[in-house]
């Protein structure tokens, strides 16, 4: 191609930077191609099950579509300098790309015939935001569609935004972001931070699989529950979840690995470093201390009145159930909640909407919010009680340092359960319009808001299609954080308004 054809193709020629949409469409092209390489990775699955070989259209149709596609896209950056984005425009493609690889996920679903559009869509955002709400029958369908839920579940955990940013962030001189929690800066740039990220939980995944098989679990299983523990994600390969092997060994490595995976990425780093007093101080810490040992008191106490029967069972179901909440992972070694009595179904609602520490794979309030409307409830108090005759220091712990809280701080977690509270009640209101009772459809919703992955049956393959888009839009608002979902949605309110003016103004002249 000439210089000037390609200025004309180009206006403003190869010097021009690339910015606002095109260079959201360019950033968006790569995702499109790493959405496909994400689908097409389960086809390494019929290296062990060979007789499934008849699934890998499925994959392989959506997946090398999705990686031309994407490659005809990114063809906007090739060649030519790039602008920086603002901080809108960064959010917009984080939603994007989440709405994207959601999308190219849920075609192999499609393609089998066994789900509707909503129910595979469904399934695809459940294992991206790592919630593990599912429509599928794990007793009959194919280990390839298993392990799909899985890679999905994996790169949702690690940060798919976080995975993207790396990729492309030096190339092409995208700025860090933080708008899906990640916010801790542990290192110097961005993708050395993804590296000892992805080292870190590669190990617990691997040093999960090791324990699982030592224990009894075929490695197919290991795998999975190894991934679906760390990330948080709950995906099972039984039906019975983890009761299948009602093994207490097996219970307490998955204890271990959710705690792991719900633990953030800062905390992460101390632990290694082995700055085991700056965890301990850590407020977090402290408090999801506190939150398990009166959760799993609780429970147990409840439970042995008629579910279990002696004291040392019913606490071992209460320590399950409790971490697999608080830790928003959703797996149980209970056959049903419907047993369960009211007052043990609000202690579990409470542990989802709490949800795990900031920065990690867990979803929920998470508990440094929680930690700061506790702070400021007491200083409240403190005020009030006396006067103005003491000055209070309004700080937390965080990794063993007291850090300042400003008054911006306290109002942006206050508002954010505000929206937080509000579309939990709004989510539980669409689904007792379908007839269920308030309490189980308080319990569902809280488990797809906080990603936990917890059911009492509403959200099954079943259920109706509005449910499950209320559920996807649920689960995708959980994991991305509320703000991001509302400024993308503010923008493009703004952006069609403006675009209405324009068009009235130029009209007019």
């Amino acid at each position: 191609m000439k210089t000037n054809e390609y200025e004309s193709y180009f206006p403003g020629g190869t010097e021009e930077k690339v910015i606002g949409r095109n260079l959201i469409a360019g950033y968006l092209g790569f995702v499109i191609m790493l959405a496909g390489v994400v689908t097409l990775l389960p086809l390494l699955t019929l290296m062990f099950y060979p007789g499934e070989s008849d699934q890998a259209v499925y994959f392989v149709i959506p997946g090398v579509c999705s990686i031309l596609a994407g490659y005809l896209i990114s063809f906007i950056l090739r060649g030519r300098k790039t602008g920086e984005l603002d901080k809108n425009q960064r959010i917009t493609l984080v939603t994007g790309t989440w709405l994207i690889v959601a999308g190219v996920a849920s075609v192999p679903f499609i393609l089998s015939g066994r789900y509707s559009v909503s129910q595979a869509v469904f399934e695809a955002i459940s294992g991206l935001s790592t919630t593990g709400l599912s429509v599928v029958d794990t007793a009959a369908v194919p280990h390839i569609l298993l392990i799909h839920r899985t890679v999905l579940s994996l790169f949702g955990g690690v940060g798919l935004v976080l995975i993207l940013n790396t990729a492309v962030a030096d190339a092409f001189g995208m700025k860090h972001n933080d708008p899906v929690g990640h916010s801790d800066r542990l290192l110097k740039n961005l993708r050395e931070s993804a590296g000892l990220i992805a080292g870190i939980y590669g190990g617990y995944i691997v040093a999960g699989v090791l324990l699982y098989v030592t224990f009894g679990m075929s490695l197919f299983d290991a795998v999975n529950y190894s991934v679906a523990a760390v990330t948080t994600g709950g995906f099972s390969t039984h039906p019975e979840s983890m009761g299948y092997y009602n093994s207490f060994p097996i219970e307490l490595i998955t204890i271990i690995l959710m705690l792991l995976g719900s633990t953030g990425f800062f905390i992460q780093l101390l632990l290694i470093r082995r700055k085991f007093c700056y965890v301990i101080y850590h407020s977090e810490i402290r408090l999801t201390t506190l939150l398990l040992a009166g959760s799993v008191l609780l429970l147990a106490v409840l439970g042995r009145k008629g579910l279990y029967g002696s004291m040392p069972e019913s606490l071992r179901f209460a320590l399950f159930q409790a971490v697999s909440a608080l830790s928003t992972t959703g797996f149980r070694t209970v056959g049903s909640f419907h047993s369960w009595p009211p007052s043990m179904f609000f202690i579990l609602i409470l542990l989802m909407l709490t949800g795990g520490g900031a920065g990690s794979m867990a979803g929920g309030l998470k508990i440094y919010r929680v930690c700061v409307m506790l702070k400021e409830m007491k200083w409240e108090i403190s005020r009030c009680l006396n006067a103005n005759r003491v000055i209070i220091m309004e700080q937390i712990n965080r990794g063993g340092k007291r850090e300042q809280l400003t008054e911006q701080d306290k109002r942006e977690v206050n508002v954010f359960l505000i929206f937080y509270l509000m579309i939990f009640a709004a989510g539980t209101f669409i689904f007792s319009c379908f007839g269920y009772s308030v309490q189980d459809s308080m319990f569902e919703f809280a488990s797809v808001l906080s990603n936990a992955g917890f059911s009492v049956g509403i959200t099954s393959y079943e259920a109706s299609s509005v449910i499950h888009w209320t559920a996807s839009a649920g689960m995708l608002i959980g994991r991305l954080e509320l703000y991001v979902v509302f400024m993308v949605i503010a923008r493009f309110i703004f952006d069609g308004k403006e675009a209405v003016i324009n068009s009235w103004r130029w009209k007019k002249v």
